[in-house]
């Protein structure tokens, strides 16, 4: 086994000046990183627009917030990445990683969006009253009130929702874009190893997972031991 380690992982690959295989899963490693990242930032805004439209009295901006959050949370991702890059964009060269950024962007625009919707609407319809009978116009209460409690109620569930993300952005491989899960199914095909490389891109994912997932804690822990200070 240390052999079959040292082979694909610590030796260059394909010739004698061929990338390492670890190397290559590093790589991938800062490519699923970046994408979940901006994908998480494109998802956040869209969710928070979509989230507002629907609570909207208008029918105009309600009824195509609804239909877009219900056509994205009922198909694959898989599904969306593959009809954005072979159909949407097949006559344009666009590079694979912004596709794959505009992908998982809408598609987690969706679900932060229920996320969103469901912690505004948890928040007591008397803070919004009160904000109007004192004369202030909706859309300041909504941002000045509503949503900085709305976001504190929803914090774990956007943090599972990110964490999520991360594990999604591994079917980009089915666009040939160089990630993660990607990386390990190369030096597979070029080791005919399926064992090391495969466990080491699971390793890496679950290694960055559990890390997030103490930094959120952390984080989540740190927020309510400020608002229990500040009663």
């Amino acid at each position: 086994m240390i052999d079959v380690i040292k082979s694909t992982l610590f030796t260059p690959l394909g010739s004698a000046t061929g990338p390492l295989g670890i190397k290559m899963l590093l790589d991938g490693l800062v490519v699923t990183i970046y994408v979940t990242i901006v994908s998480g930032a494109i998802g956040l805004i869209l969710g928070l627009i979509t989230a507002l439209m629907q609570l909207s009295k208008k029918k105009i901006l309600r009824y195509p917030a609804r239909i877009y959050v219900e056509v994205i949370r009922g198909t694959p991702v898989v599904v969306q990445l593959t009809i954005i890059y072979f159909i949407v964009f097949s006559s344009v060269a666009i590079d694979r990683t912004i596709v794959a950024f505009i992908a998982f962007g809408i598609n987690s625009g969706a679900y932060v969006s229920e996320i969103i919707r469901a912690g505004i609407l948890a928040v007591d319809k008397g803070q919004m009253e009160a904000a109007r009978s004192l004369g202030m116009p909706h859309r300041m209460a909504m941002k000045e009130i509503i949503l900085p409690q709305a976001f504190k109620n929803i914090l774990p569930t956007l943090s599972n929702e990110f964490i999520v993300l991360i594990k999604e952005t591994s079917v980009m491989s089915f666009i040939g874009a160089m990630d993660l899960m990607r990386a390990g199914d190369k030096i597979r095909s070029m080791t005919y190893q399926a064992t090391v490389p495969l466990i080491s891109a699971a390793l890496i994912y679950l290694a960055v997972i559990l890390v997030l997932s103490y930094l959120l804690t952390s984080l989540e822990k740190r927020w309510a031991k400020h608002d229990r200070d500040a009663h």
